[in-house]
């Protein structure tokens, strides 16, 4: 996808291309279409808004020519909450440096690439919308209207609720705004509301079920509502939207919503939009162009591995300490909610500052079994390839840690077939991007029945998530069938009385379910916890990762990204208002 950089959302978009067309003049010997040009009278046909609509998801993969503008968030949601530093480095890919230690300047690129991105995804909606509401095109019924105005309206609310939490007020552009008044708006009014709408249009409006994989139905509106409401702290009015979703919702397949029994199948290529799966970003791979394969996580493999690992490349995205001590466990499987797993004897033992050639034993006390499901670690098998080496796959101990990501790798069986080699790494995968899974929606609604008064009812909900968890059959084995650790999970089987406990132990067991997902720092930002919780674990981490994390602090303003000061260059000052703060 071509990069903008010097343009505002429609002034930089399909939209604006298309608007200078409708507007061009009418001399009759200026109307020769040019070459690969599309006219109204085309787009406006039911295949022309067919083919904008596919425009519309395929933002979903964040190919904005950067490894910083997909929609798993990465870097702005997992490394900004806690769960991985950038890897690799001092030097590769600088632009995170001050990134992932709160001290990012509104004329880094990597939030501006984020700005691109989502606003491109809204730019493609809008003028789909535009086009829906007025095309006279006999093949374009009533009910087609409908649909692509459902769909569109789902992602245009996607794509602002990630710019919301990424950057607080934004320009709320629609469909019914011209270039020349887009760019005159200002981000001085709250668009939840305007979110709200989108989905609340998209649940009233889509099919329970859709025809082909991939599209979002009237479920994921519904999780999305759901999800925004929470963002609000409405959480009375989102607690019966998610038990709908939970009780009654099914995939685009028919299927019931339901966690797959084995938690490692949820991120395989070739287990794709299953029971688990509400919305994803959908790839491909080997079809001509790795533009449609999974790219977000391309730098995100162990480094130098070679044929014995994955992609060979390029050691971003390292666990934090902090989070693979947090699947440290007591004596009956459940978390230290107290914070000691970072402390002493109970936080997990690594081969950091330890080569590969010397001897080193893994840790023999009880952990959680999502831990190698989520994290490479020395000594465990990764996927199917080997052992986890320890340092001969990192690139700089001493900057990033000892860990290697782990959750959107492939497996050996995999590659060539459900990877692309044609580029420079094999890290182009057919690995969907989840959006939202039902895990998530059933810890969302835990919360809401806390809030509710429900505690037996949220207590539950965690359950079942553990519960898949605690399924041995999934857990990590050797090549003789035993398990790689000391797996030890169990239930919460003492009923919850106590609110401020049962928080903890959702929002705990949220970190645990979901890390390297996106979702941690904006978790921490709508519990109001994120300058305890974020300063804790810069404490924590920079005193062992010195260069990369130490001395640094979150403090007051640093939830949301500055707006990019190209943004403002190009909207005026006075019109598009930098975040407090910087």
């Amino acid at each position: 996808m071509k990069k903008f950089t010097n343009k505002l959302l429609l002034a930089a978009s399909v939209a604006l291309a298309i608007n200078l067309l409708f507007s061009a003049c009418k001399d009759s010997f200026l109307e020769i279409t040019p070459t690969a040009s599309l006219t109204e009278e085309v787009l406006s046909s039911k295949k022309g808004l067919d083919g904008l609509l596919i425009g519309c998801y395929g933002v979903l993969t964040g190919r904005d020519a950067s490894f910083y503008s997909g929609f798993g968030n990465w870097v702005h949601g997992s490394i900004l909450g806690g769960e991985a530093n950038k890897g690799t480095n001092g030097g590769d890919q600088a632009v995170v440096n001050p990134v992932q230690r709160f001290e990012t300047l509104p004329n880094n690129d990597l939030p501006a690439q984020k700005w691109r991105i989502s606003f491109e995804g809204v730019a493609r909606c809008n003028t789909l919308l535009r086009l829906v509401g007025s095309t006279t095109d006999a093949t374009v019924t009533a009910a087609d209207k409908t649909r692509l105005s459902a769909e569109a309206r789902f992602l245009r609310g996607f794509y602002y609720l990630e710019l919301k939490k990424a950057f607080g007020n934004v320009p709320y552009v629609d469909e019914t705004m011209t270039s020349e008044q887009a760019i005159s708006v200002p981000n001085n009014v709250d668009i939840y509301p305007k979110i709200e709408a989108d989905f609340q249009y998209a649940a009233d409006n889509l099919p329970g079920a859709q025809s082909a994989v991939g599209r979002a139905n009237s479920w994921a509106a519904k999780a999305f509502l759901a999800k925004t409401l929470l963002f609000q702290n409405k959480h009375a009015q989102a607690l019966p939207i998610f038990t709908d979703v939970i009780t009654n919702g099914q995939t685009s397949n028919g299927l019931k919503y339901a966690l797959v029994p084995n938690y490692a199948d949820f991120f395989k290529a070739e287990n794709e939009n299953n029971s688990e799966s509400i919305f994803a970003a959908q790839t491909a791979v080997n079809t001509g162009s790795t533009g449609n394969a999974n790219g977000e996580h391309v730098l995100n493999f162990p480094y130098n591995s070679g044929s014995d690992g994955p992609a060979g490349c390029c050691g971003f995205f390292q666990p934090s300490f902090d989070l693979v001590n947090s699947f440290r466990t007591d004596a009956n499987g459940l978390p230290l909610l107290d914070g000691s797993y970072n402390s002493g004897a109970n936080e997990v033992k690594n081969d950091w500052g330890v080569k590969s050639g010397d001897a080193f034993t893994p840790d023999a006390g009880p952990v959680d079994p999502r831990l190698d499901h989520s994290v490479g670690r020395r000594g465990i098998p990764y996927l199917d390839w080997i052992d986890h080496p320890g340092d001969n796959w990192i690139r700089d101990q001493s900057y990033a840690g000892p860990y290697s990501p782990k959750k959107f790798v492939f497996y050996k069986a995999t590659q060539n077939t459900l990877t692309d080699g044609s580029s420079w790494t094999r890290g182009w995968t057919a690995i969907n991007q989840p959006l939202m899974r039902f895990s998530d929606v059933l810890l969302m609604a835990a919360e809401c029945e806390i809030e509710a008064g429900s505690l037996e009812t949220a207590r539950g909900y965690v359950n079942q998530v553990r519960a898949r968890a605690a399924n041995p059959a999934s857990w990590v084995k050797r090549a003789d069938g035993s398990n790689a650790a000391n797996y030890v999970i169990g239930l919460y089987n003492t009923p919850w009385t106590d609110k401020a406990v049962a928080h903890t132990a959702v929002r705990f067991e949220r970190k645990l379910e979901l890390s390297a997902e996106g979702h941690r720092f904006y978790d921490l930002n709508r519990w109001g916890i994120a300058s305890t919780t974020l300063n804790a674990y810069l404490q924590f981490e920079g005193a062992r990762l010195i260069t990369a994390l130490g001395g640094a602090t979150f403090g007051p303003g640093k939830e949301v990204y500055p707006i990019p000061q190209s943004q403002i260059d190009i909207q005026g000052a006075d019109v598009l208002k930098q975040n407090p703060g910087y």
